[in-house]
């Protein structure tokens, strides 16, 4: 996770205002519910400032990943993360924090006062506060933030400059790959008419699979083969330019005496719009 701001009583300052967020309102009713459920984060929907979608991220009790105790942590996240890679952007913005006082009418105002501008890149798309508030002072009644178990946190963004770094790629190796075993049980194939069938979807390594199969063979298998395809269910929900590394086996099994004939492959390629490799046979 990349590092957030530190809350040093140096580094934030904290005002009043009269003035509503002018970007987005998070209510929150039933507060307490979040950590008898065990929900020690929760993520706001999207909404947008300065040209850009961001979310807020609340942790109820202080972020533990941070070591944060007694205190509400609150973040302000990027969320198109990949445009940050695919173009090399940096976003510099001024945020502030909003916790509204239900007894006054007013809000508690929460910025960064060492550093009013935070930069937001691909290596780091997530600023906040990780002690936003001593959750004691929250909980006190007679401070106005949570009453009747409800709360209204608020935030504004806004842009204060836009640089592009060029060109930037990420690669991202799972690790202790488990490998998926899928079978295909076709019936009546000398009555199949379709130019191509295709399986059932099934799911391995972070992504849906299907087998293609084309009976009379394509491309330079048409007419002597048959012609046997992996392919992702819905390549086009993957980011243009991407690429996947995957090593996979097709396999047809000979069922009276087990000499199967199988193809195995490794494919490194863009995954956008085309199918991988296919293995083929002879048929007899």
């Amino acid at each position: 996770m990349a590092t957030l701001v530190s809350d040093n009583l140096d580094e934030v300052e904290r005002s009043i205002s009269d003035t509503a967020p002018c970007h987005y309102i998070l209510k929150i009713q039933s507060f307490s519910l979040l950590s008898k459920n065990g929900i020690e984060k929760y993520e706001s929907g999207e909404f947008q400032a300065g040209g850009y979608k961001w979310k807020l991220v609340l942790y109820p009790n202080g972020n533990r990943s941070r070591n944060v105790k007694e205190h509400l942590s609150l973040y302000l996240v990027f969320v198109d993360v990949s445009s940050l890679f695919r173009h090399g952007l940096e976003v510099h913005a001024d945020f502030r924090f909003f916790l509204l006082d239900q007894s006054k009418d007013n809000y508690l105002v929460v910025h960064d006062a060492k550093e009013k501008s935070r930069r937001f890149h691909r290596l780091k798309h997530q600023w906040g506060f990780d002690q936003l508030i001593p959750i004691r002072s929250f909980n006190d009644i007679s401070n106005g933030y949570l009453l009747d178990d409800t709360c209204v946190f608020g935030a504004e963004v806004f842009i204060t400059k836009e640089t592009s770094s060029g060109r930037a790629e990420c690669l991202s190796v799972m690790k202790d790959a488990i490998s998926c075993k899928h079978v295909w049980k076709i019936e009546n194939f000398s009555k199949l008419e379709s130019e191509y069938l295709e399986s059932q979807a099934f799911f391995s390594g972070d992504q849906n699979w299907k087998i293609q199969l084309y009976p009379k063979g394509r491309r330079h298998g048409s007419g002597t083969h048959i012609s046997l395809y992996l392919a992702l269910e819905d390549p086009v929900t993957l980011t243009a330019g991407s690429k996947m590394f995957v090593e996979f086996t097709l396999r047809v099994l000979d069922q009276m005496q087990s000499r199967h004939i199988a193809g195995k492959g490794i494919n490194a390629d863009t995954i956008r719009l085309i199918t991988f490799i296919f293995i083929k046979h002879i048929i007899s």
